[in-house]
């Protein structure tokens, strides 16, 4: 599963030569994708990615199931082929 495809084709994130140079970034918005895994990996955390950018709430919800129904298939397949 190609997890940015998925995001693009729900509309959550897009990428465009004149939006930052075409980084992904949450659709409507100049909010680079990186940012959100940055708050994530760093002392921020998703509570306060949520609380600097609150009109992101839905996007980063469906980031989130997104990324956890991946890491689910990828485990049936390990599991399957087990």
């Amino acid at each position: 599963m190609d997890i940015q495809k998925v995001l693009r084709d729900r509309r959550i994130i897009s990428s465009d030569p004149d939006i930052m140079s075409g980084t992904p970034v949450f659709v409507g918005t100049r909010v680079p994708l990186q940012t959100f895994f940055d708050y994530l990996e760093g002392e921020s955390g998703l509570t306060e990615f949520l609380e600097d950018f609150p009109h992101l709430q839905t996007q980063v919800l469906q980031i989130l199931e997104v990324i956890a129904k991946a890491m689910l298939n990828q485990e049936h397949i390990y599991a399957d082929s087990a």
